[in-house]
């Protein structure tokens, strides 16, 4: 069974509602009859006398366009009618056969499967609004960091999970290190110095988690950030030489969620470390 979300059932029901209005205004200019009194062999509406026949015809031209978004709500709710030696058919959609002899249906029959379908649909949009909050949120890693993102998604997108996971690595460090003029140093040296604590000194500047220092949080943060890139660039290390080792690549590919995960905690370094204030020493001038 096909599974609608909550905002294209409220359309539909805004359509079939506008339906109901546009018909009940057509309506006042048609006189009204049944199957018992028509006999089966006439219309069951047909113009009342002394209406202007512009007037009609524009209204007639109303029901027709509205009719046209409202019958889908009656195919999405199944909420046609059985008509004998024809089968399933649906009133909204066919409104104008009753102006025709042996009329299909009596404004009534339109009216209740109009009132049938708005039922349906309240039914449908409760219950897919209530699957929408026990559903999981998606995971879209296009919205990852963009440094991360950009280095991976070449890859991502041909299924080479690892190789995307080492060159979002390596593309992170590279963004610092070009960021802080640093490349002078390995990626090991680089992430030890720019996260330890302690003074910058000249053209070694430092990431620090702004806040006051005496602050608990501040400290944990500035404490914590240096032991995760030290972990982060073992896992990038231990990726780039699996990678390069072509029988291991092969045989030991990660799997997408694998790759997500490695990502994510990638992603997630990224913005901690846009947080983080470039201090560096006294004597160096500050670049842009």
């Amino acid at each position: 069974m096909a599974t609608y979300g909550a905002d294209y059932l409220k359309r539909l029901l805004a359509a079939v509602e506008r339906f109901e209005e546009v018909f009940e205004r057509w309506m006042e200019t048609q006189v009204e009859s049944d199957h018992a009194t028509s006999r089966g062999l006439w219309p069951t509406v047909w113009t009342e006398e002394g209406q202007d026949e512009a007037t009609v015809r524009r209204l007639e031209l109303d029901v027709a366009e509205v009719s046209g978004a409202a019958a889908r709500a009656v195919a999405v709710t199944g909420a046609g009618i059985g008509v004998a030696g024809i089968g399933v058919v649906d009133p909204i959609e066919n409104w104008s056969l009753m102006s025709s002899p042996k009329a299909l249906f009596t404004p009534r029959e339109v009216r209740t499967t109009a009132a049938r379908v708005r039922g349906r649909l309240s039914t449908m949009i409760d219950e897919a609004e209530a699957g929408s909050e026990s559903t999981p949120p998606g995971f879209a890693p296009s919205e990852l960091h963009e440094v991360i993102w950009t280095a991976a998604a070449a890859h991502w997108t041909t299924h080479q999970y690892r190789v995307a996971v080492r060159e979002a690595s390596e593309a992170l460090t590279v963004h610092w290190k070009e960021r802080l003029g640093r490349n002078d140093v390995s990626d090991t040296s680089f992430w030890q110095q720019t996260l330890s604590g302690g003074e910058p000194e000249s053209g070694e500047p430092k990431l620090a988690w702004t806040g006051p220092v005496d602050d608990q949080t501040v400290k944990s943060m500035r404490g914590g950030l240096a032991p995760l890139a030290g972990a982060l660039n073992n896992l990038a290390t231990g990726l780039n030489l699996t990678v390069r080792n072509v029988a291991t690549h092969t045989r030991d590919e990660l799997t997408e969620q694998e790759g997500m995960e490695r990502l994510a905690a990638y992603s997630y370094f990224a913005r901690l470390l846009d947080q983080c204030e470039i201090r560096r020493s006294e004597e160096e001038p500050e670049s842009t």
